[in-house]
């Protein structure tokens, strides 16, 4: 049975994953370096060693971003349930409607402290910090992975290059080893057809010579073809942690996205929230205080964000993101529920304001 999740549990996890990862992967890249410089010297019992090594980077990077995927999910479900104990308190209870039919004054009393019960704000508040905290680990991996990446891939190349020139030497030598074969042949078919027994003993003697030149080719291209396999199998090794890192690269990018489109949506919700006017309900949300989320809150400082233009854009970055993380996808049913953000019920003043920006 699975523990119950944990939010800072997980993202702290999260975060010592990313210095794991940034470890294993100095490491990775140091020895597809090591590989250039002096691949003749690196054996089989090293390629073991190596082969544990870059998998479980492919594996631990693999668990970071599916991490990474379920505390976005995370923070998308809390902004569910937000947004509906929101709705809760767009109007009055029928408790509270029967009490205003005698006092007013004592009906919106009784609304606040519902409200004040469950700050709605300081729970979206949360949410942004959570949010900033997440998309900032984020950000430091997607960074960790780049820089790898570019820097593996360079090395890569040239570990590829080596081997070129060596299966190029080892073409040379099957044609030179096929032209010795040819000739030992053509001076054995003339040996005993013309000349004197010392010009046969002469013929016969460079016969053996080209041969043992044939044969000494021969075992140069059955070292150079081995030691050719061996790098293939070193080359692949390289690719697959290079095809990681370039993937998880991509993941970062949805996972970004995904939480940029999300953070909107919690500022717009509290936005809403703010709008109904309720004494207090501010907080203060200035990109200087959520750095790793600063983009969205900077135009949600200009007005400039449009609830009307959220829900085609979070409908496409869920799409991205259920596909870079199946285990996340949603079921149609889940996936089908309405806005988040209803600009049919907003204010008229805050719906105006947005259409004028």
């Amino acid at each position: 049975m699975r523990k119950p999740f944990s939010f800072d549990t997980e993202l702290d996890a999260a975060r010592a994953l990313v210095e794991q990862l940034r470890l294993e992967a100095r490491v990775c890249v140091d020895f597809v370096g090591e590989f250039a410089r002096q691949g003749a010297a690196v054996d089989d019992e090293r390629f073991l060693v190596e082969n544990g090594r870059f998998l479980a980077f492919v594996t631990n990077g693999a668990s970071l971003t599916n991490l990474l995927a379920e505390l976005v999910s995370f923070l998308d479900a809390m902004t569910v349930k937000v947004s509906a104990d929101l709705d809760g308190f767009r109007g009055l209870t029928t408790g509270e409607k029967f009490i205003g039919r005698f006092s007013r004054q004592r009906m919106w009393r009784r609304h606040g402290a519902r409200v004040r019960a469950a700050p709605v704000v300081e729970r979206l508040r949360d949410l942004l910090v959570k949010s900033n905290e997440t998309a900032a680990v984020i950000a430091s991996y997607r960074t960790i992975a780049i820089d790898f990446h570019k820097l593996g891939e360079h090395r890569l190349i040239g570990v590829v290059e080596q081997r070129r020139r060596l299966v190029d030497r080892i073409d040379l030598a099957r044609l030179r080893i096929r032209e010795l074969n040819a000739k030992a042949l053509t001076t054995q078919g003339r040996i005993g057809l013309y000349g004197s027994r010392a010009e046969w003993e002469r013929m016969e003697e460079e016969r053996r010579a080209l041969k043992s030149e044939a044969d000494r080719v021969a075992d140069e291209e059955h070292g150079m073809r081995e030691d050719s396999q061996r790098r293939e199998r070193f080359i692949n090794l390289f690719q697959v942690f290079v095809d990681a890192l370039n993937a998880q690269v991509g993941q970062c990018n949805a996972l970004t996205r995904k939480m940029v489109i999300d953070t909107e949506e919690r500022l717009l919700i509290y936005q809403a929230q703010v709008d109904t006017d309720i004494p207090g309900s501010k907080v203060q949300i200035s990109a200087d205080l959520f750095p790793a989320i600063a983009g969205p809150i900077e135009l949600f400082e200009r007005n400039m964000l449009v609830p009307q233009e959220l829900e085609h854009r979070k409908r496409a970055a869920d799409a991205v993101f259920a596909n870079k993380f199946e285990a996340f996808r949603q079921d149609p049913e889940e996936s089908a529920r309405g806005a988040i953000v209803d600009t049919t019920k907003m204010s008229r003043r805050l719906r105006l304001r947005f259409l004028r920006s």
